[in-house]
């Protein structure tokens, strides 16, 4: 494992760059471990697959110890959720400040076994973000959960994303996209095959949405086969989020700490691809030692 306080030093170094603040909350303590400091600590644990606070705060280095307590870093951290977020839009626009090829696909978030769902309360504190049963085509499974909705470029940055219940159905986000992307062009799988979507991105803002055909269509085409190949690009990114960012696991109870925990794994995800540009290594090659 690669050493947590340098490790921790690089990605620190990296968000100073981005936001000259240090305190984003209004405290009226400043408080020993800074709001910056904290997000590059949150980062590192995500990047060195340290999933278990417990586990992160029995390794942290002697300088970052004394502190801050555990209860007041998880909390301070999900108050940071939107400060995160737009540290994480600013890298994403320095590593790809505009792209007319954007890949968009979704993926489960299973929270417990759909067996435990009836009595789970996991991130039930309200019914609009209370998760629920989805159905996973590409996996042929039943979940419990939520769907993550992403669109990133060729190069595998992610560009936006969102959060659903698992039931939602994927065309639904290409709602999203046409508020937050225009004038490109959008690569999907058939789950986004719909005229009347294409229609409506085109002539709202401008977006080409390219999905494979059916083979029962009429008129029947296959895909452009650099569009195909192309789109393993984000199914590449999920493997990673799952693998090393074990994005899979949960272990939050409340839907903001939920939210938080996913945020932070893609920031991470971000943080370590800007250090590879930096250093004219290979995007996304993410099992690396950045120290």
């Amino acid at each position: 494992m690669n050493n947590l306080g340098e490790s921790y030093e690089q990605i620190l170094n990296v968000l100073r760059v981005l936001d000259s603040k240090s305190n984003f909350l209004n405290q009226i303590r400043v408080p020993k471990l800074s709001d910056i400091e904290l997000i590059s600590l949150a980062l590192t644990a995500e990047y060195l697959s340290i999933d278990s606070e417990h586990q992160l705060f029995r390794i942290l280095p002697d300088n970052l110890s004394d502190k801050i307590e555990r209860t007041v870093y998880n909390r301070r951290k999900r108050r940071l959720f939107g400060f995160i977020e737009i540290l994480r839009s600013k890298l994403a626009s320095i590593l790809v400040p505009y792209e007319e090829y954007l890949i968009v696909d979704s993926m489960p978030l299973e929270v417990c076994k759909l067996s435990r769902s009836a009595r789970s309360a996991i991130c039930k504190e309200t019914f609009e973000s209370a998760p629920d049963k989805g159905y996973c085509a590409s996996q042929g499974l039943s979940y419990y959960g939520y769907k993550l909705h992403a669109v990133c470029s060729i190069g595998g940055v992610f560009k936006s994303f969102d959060l659903t219940k698992a039931s939602v159905h994927d065309i639904h986000f290409l709602k999203d996209i046409k508020n937050n992307h225009g004038n490109c062009t959008i690569i999907g799988d058939k789950a986004y095959l719909s005229v009347d979507y294409q229609l409506d991105l085109f002539n709202s803002n401008n977006i080409r949405l390219q999905v494979p055909m059916r083979n029962n269509q009429k008129d029947y085409k296959p895909q452009y086969y650099p569009f195909k190949k192309a789109r393993k690009r984000i199914e590449t990114l999920f493997s990673q989020l799952c693998d090393q960012f074990m994005i899979r696991r949960n272990y939050s109870k409340s839907f903001q700490g939920y939210k938080t925990r996913l945020l932070t794994k893609i920031t991470a995800l971000t943080v370590i691809q800007y250090l590879n540009h930096l250093a004219n290594r290979k995007l996304n090659n993410i099992k690396i030692s950045i120290t």
